[in-house]
């Protein structure tokens, strides 16, 4: 009954508020289709296909999420989104704090049955530095005694400060004392593998049937491009707060159809929103915003002409109206950027993002004309070269780049070209720098200015404007090791001050996520830099 009433409700909404929407569904599934049976699962919307399930290869949110719900690490959160301890049962921190010491848990399981041990973490971690599994996370670990120069091939493996002592103790040697170790280390980068498996098989994260993981839930179906299942995992030393037998991930990005599925009750959760109904379902108990601590931006590939240019990278920034483009076309709570790292650091002076604004960037159109005329004037052109704006497909990217290349067209009198492709084939082409603008969003894996500024170091291979500047990977270096508050907040000021001159990206908003969700789960976790966790989540009615 109660999903005949949404389906009814559902068609007089889209009647009057979508009229003319395609409503084509790329999933095949029905409501009635589901296990009526099977009371504790719930069915979600990842958008897009993962990337990789590797925990040492992904670098994307879609993958992570996945990961997050299969893997454990040393850390991981609680409901509150503090870090305790997880794989691990007990930790020893030597007097300088450079050196932890980790007690693997005696009840902690691969989800075969066999058990987790601390050479699979060493293995694990060293495997992500080794330069020959080429992780684009490796820079992650560089925190670790001897892990930057393995890396980068300037460096033996045995000089890496991760030792197993035993089966079940780990010793990891850090190069001077990090006041967030527990936060860096529920990264799924720090995640471990199974030593036999991985090394056994290189394509083991490739299918459900080889994959073995040791987090709460276990992968148990992977069909490409159309959906993902996990199911409980029941080897998981936790395993009794784990209430969901199962969860399926859904791969439909086109939001209007995401959107009717989840009135019609084949998904129990959406994210990201149709901007058309967020009005009518801004009130409604389904409805939830959160903050996301990341930011929405567009690279420029400063080796591809006409970014080359300083002051027109520079014109390009200031030619776009950010709070235009969050009032009337996101809409969903989301906050202008004219900076890089996202507000809700506190430091000792306040917000980090507030004592940001003599670098800010906002619109001013007449200096972005006078830059663009002098940028081509020195390059000697008579007109700018043709400009691409590259964007994963998405609804509401699209809409995005839509008013953006207006704002150039009004504001520059420059005509740029709208370019999508699918989300793993967008990351083949930003990673082999093959565009010259192009959207992309940074997460920070915890609320700290140097995890988002970690993006646009010359060595992140994140990093994919080709911008590299040795002042600023000199002072975000120095930030990492300086133990006083305020001088390492000074100094990633002056690194986004940097950042902020030179401009190889102009930042759009600061995210907000906006979620539909079935009121009949609880438990849910909405996590401030990472999608739903549903570790805790339980129905408990229809």
């Amino acid at each position: 009954m109660k999903k005949w009433l949404k389906s009814l409700l559902f068609a007089l909404t889209l009647i009057v508020g979508l009229a003319g929407c395609s409503e084509e569904s790329s999933n095949d599934s029905s409501s009635s289709e589901k296990d009526s049976s099977a009371e504790q699962e719930i069915v979600v919307n990842a958008m897009s296909e993962p990337p990789d399930l590797d925990p040492a290869m992904a670098t994307d949110t879609t993958s992570g999420w996945i990961i997050d719900h299969t893997f454990e690490g040393l850390y991981t959160k609680d409901q509150d989104g503090k870090p305790v301890l997880g794989a691990a049962s007990d930790v020893q921190v030597s007097d300088d704090k450079k050196t932890y010491t980790f007690t693997i848990r005696e009840d902690a399981k691969w989800s075969d049955g066999s058990p987790v041990t601390a050479q699979d973490f060493e293995y694990a971690w060293k495997r992500v530095l080794n330069p020959e599994t080429g992780s684009a996370f490796a820079f992650y670990m560089y925190y670790i005694k001897g892990a930057e120069a393995y890396n980068k091939g300037k460096g033996s493996v045995e000089d890496v400060g991760v030792t197993a002592k035993d089966d079940k103790t780990l010793e990891v040697e850090f190069q001077s004392p990090i006041g967030y170790v527990d936060e860096l280390l529920t990264m799924w980068t720090f995640y471990p593998v199974k030593k036999e498996l991985v090394k056994s098989n290189g394509q083991w994260a490739a299918k459900p049937d080889t994959y073995v993981s040791n987090g709460p839930f276990k992968l148990t179906k992977w069909n490409h491009d159309s959906e993902v299942v996990i199911k409980r995992n029941d080897n998981y030393w936790n395993k009794d707060v784990v209430n969901l037998k199962k969860v399926t991930y859904k791969m439909v990005n086109d939001a209007t159809t995401y959107y009717q599925m989840f009135k019609s009750g084949e998904l129990d959760l959406i994210q990201t929103l149709p901007t058309d109904v967020i009005a009518q379902e801004k009130d409604s108990e389904e409805y939830k915003v959160t903050p996301y601590f990341g930011t929405y931006m567009y690279m420029f590939n400063v080796e591809k002409e006409p970014f080359t240019n300083k002051k027109i990278r520079k014109a390009f920034n200031l030619a776009i109206d950010r709070e235009l483009i969050t009032k009337n076309v996101t809409k969903a709570g989301e906050k202008p950027a004219y900076s890089f790292v996202p507000p809700g650091v506190e430091t000792p002076e306040g917000d980090f993002q507030k004592n940001a604004e003599d670098y800010y960037v906002k619109k001013d159109v007449e200096k972005a004309k006078q830059l663009l005329k002098e940028g081509m004037k020195e390059e000697g052109w008579e007109t700018l070269p043709e400009v691409t704006l590259l964007y994963n497909t998405s609804e509401n990217h699209k809409r995005v780049a839509e008013v953006v290349q207006e704002m150039y067209k009004q504001n520059l009198g420059v005509d740029i070209n709208l370019s999508n492709q699918e989300w793993k084939t967008y990351l083949d082409t930003t990673k082999q720098g093959n565009f010259q603008m192009a959207r992309m969003g940074w997460i920070g894996i915890f609320v700290d200015p140097v995890v988002i500024l970690d993006y646009y170091l010359g060595n992140s291979p994140n990093n994919r404007t080709n911008w590299i500047n040795e002042e600023y990977d000199n002072l975000i270096k120095q930030a990492k090791v300086e133990q006083d508050p305020a001088k390492r907040y000074e100094l990633l000021h002056q690194a986004e001050s940097v950042l902020m001159e030179d401009l190889p990206f102009t930042p759009i908003y600061h995210y907000t996520n906006n979620y539909l969700t079935d009121q009949s789960y609880e438990g849910i976790v909405y996590p401030v830099n990472r999608y739903p966790y549903f570790k805790w989540a339980k129905k408990v009615s229809e």
